[in-house]
């Protein structure tokens, strides 16, 4: 109860501070988690604070080349969400503001180390692990084998029946790629995609997209993060969800402000928010299934256990340097997506 009341006085002050100086101005955010998501932060924090925001939603590879192209003329005040080697890449770059919230010393320790690697520009607000979800209603009708593994996914019987987004503009996909070149190694990981893209019916520009695909049965087999799978699969799905045998990646989504924004309290209110258990149980409240980074906040009911889950040591300093980023984009777009 201390707790909540904590919270409480402190977003009461946020909005008593915030709004004479600035209450004809509008906040811009781009947000890089599911619509529904973005809609109930945006709902939260106007409803909470009485600040007026423009939130919009966008694939993680679109926002930082949004972010990017207006770098010297920004129009973008706070990214919030989306995958953390992103956020990583955006402040090698250049392109965020530094700040560390009070609630920073709520969070729990990966959130606090992202920060840290950041160099203090990006926060982490959420974490979650990667694998794929079959429909079990399409895979019986086939009388296919049910996929445990990776490797199991470039078996000819599921031609034409497997999607995952493009790295180009989805976080998720290139989580995807990065993690499988640390299971495999870089060139093994490229072989692997390759065989994998001659099942592939479509790479979508959003990474959740493949598994809503599966959920609905327009594709039998979506590469996604698992929390989403759960999402659909708690919404009444028939999805079988699969964490890879060999071992999978992770995402630490992120929260930044964007360097140049003219609203740099307000951007500082809306990361403080969205740092907090309050804000951070807007996802729960929205039917998302990832884990939070407030030590605070719950857990939701349906989030997998990532602690069961094999994972990676994944390089998040490594995958979220620019230079890396950009030879492995460019060696997907020659290798395999100008083959398809």
């Amino acid at each position: 109860m201390k707790a909540k009341l904590a919270v409480s006085a402190v977003l009461a002050l946020w909005a008593c501070s915030a709004v004479p100086s600035h209450a004809e101005e509008r906040l811009t955010v781009l947000c890089g988690v599911d619509e529904d998501w973005c809609a109930a932060m945006e709902a939260a924090f106007e409803s909470r604070t009485g600040l007026d925001i423009l939130m919009s939603r966008k694939s993680t590879g679109e926002i930082l080349d949004e972010i990017r192209a207006r770098r010297d003329a920004p129009t973008v005040d706070v990214w919030w969400g989306g995958t953390g080697d992103t956020h990583l890449q955006a402040a090698a770059e250049g392109l965020l503001e530094p700040y560390t919230s009070s609630a920073e010393a709520d969070l729990l320790p990966w959130a606090r180390n992202f920060h840290e690697m950041s160099q203090g520009q990006a926060s982490g607000i959420y974490a979650g692990a990667l694998g794929f979800a079959y429909n079990v209603t399409e895979l019986e009708a086939r009388k296919l084998p049910a996929p445990t593994c990776w490797n199991d996914l470039t078996s000819p019987a599921y031609r034409g029946l497997v999607q995952i987004a493009n790295p180009e503009t989805s976080g998720t996909a290139y989580t995807a790629l990065a993690t499988l070149i640390q299971l495999f190694g870089e060139d093994e990981a490229f072989t692997y995609i390759r065989e994998l893209s001659a099942n592939v019916s479509s790479f979508t520009t959003t990474g959740s997209a493949p598994v809503k695909a599966a959920a609905r049965g327009e594709t039998m087999i979506g590469i996604s993060f698992i929390h989403d799978a759960v999402t659909q699969k708690s919404a009444g799905a028939p999805l079988a969800i699969v964490a890879p045998c060999e071992g999978t990646g992770y995402e630490i989504g992120a929260v930044s402000i964007v360097r140049g924004t003219r609203l740099v309290t307000l951007a500082q209110t809306f990361v403080d928010f969205t740092l907090s258990a309050e804000g951070q149980a807007t996802g729960a409240a929205s039917g998302q299934n990832q884990v939070p980074s407030n030590a605070k906040a719950l857990l939701p009911a349906a989030a997998p256990d990532i602690s069961l889950i094999r994972m990676v040591d994944y390089d998040f300093a490594t995958f979220g340097s620019p230079d890396q980023r950009r030879r492995i984009l460019d060696r997907f777009e020659r290798e395999v997506a100008l083959t398809n």
